[in-house]
C-alpha cells in the first residue's frame, strides 16, 4: 500500500482527518488510479513493447549467441515488471530488494554490460513512445533506479 496512504490511515485511528489531511488523502488515491492505469497498461501491452526491443536487440548484435540475447531479454522484462509494481506501490525499497539486489550481480558475473545498456536505452525508447507523457514521469523513477544498479559503471569486470 502506498506509504503516504497508511500514513494518513494511520493518522486516522486517533481522530478524523483534517480537511488539509483529506485533501492529502484524495491526491494520493488519484495518484493510486493514474500508477494502477498505467501498471495495467503495462501488463496488457508486454509483448507489443518488447517484441520491437526484442527485434533491435538482434539487429544491434547480429553475431551475439540467441541464447544470450534471450536472457538479457527476459532479465529486463522482469526489470519492466518489477518497476511497474515498485510504481504501484511508490516504493522504491520494494525495486531494490525484491530484484536489483540480486540481478545486478548476476549481469556483472555474466559481462554482458554492454548488451544490458543497449537494451536500457531501446527500452526506454519503446516505453516512451508507447506510454503517456503522465505515465512515462510514473514509470521513470523507478526506471532510472534499475538502470544505475545495474549498469553502474564499477559492475562492469574487467
Amino acid at each position: 500500500m502506498h506509504t503516504e496512504l497508511k500514513a494518513l490511515l494511520y493518522k486516522a485511528e486517533d481522530h478524523y482527518l483534517s480537511k488539509s489531511e483529506i485533501d492529502t488523502f484524495l491526491i494520493e488515491v488519484q495518484s493510486l488510479e493514474a500508477r494502477l492505469q498505467t501498471y495495467e497498461f503495462l501488463r496488457d501491452r508486454e509483448i507489443e513493447i518488447f517484441q520491437p526491443v526484442a527485434d533491435q536487440l538482434i539487429q544491434r548484435f547480429p553475431g551475439e549467441d540467441e541464447a544470450v540475447l534471450e536472457r538479457s531479454l527476459k532479465q529486463w522484462l522482469g526489470v519492466m515488471r518489477y518497476s511497474a509494481i515498485a510504481m504501484l506501490l511508490n516504493d522504491s525499497t520494494f525495486l531494490q530488494h525484491r530484484l536489483l539486489e540480486w540481478l545486478t550481480p548476476i549481469i556483472t558475473a555474466r559481462q554482458t554490460q554492454p548488451i544490458e545498456q543497449e537494451l536500457a536505452r531501446i527500452l526506454t525508447n519503446q516505453l516512451e513512445k508507447d506510454l503517456s507523457e503522465a505515465q512515462m514521469i510514473l514509470l521513470q523513477p523507478f526506471l532510472t533506479q534499475s538502470k544505475a544498479t545495474l549498469l553502474k559503471k564499477e559492475a562492469v569486470v574487467q
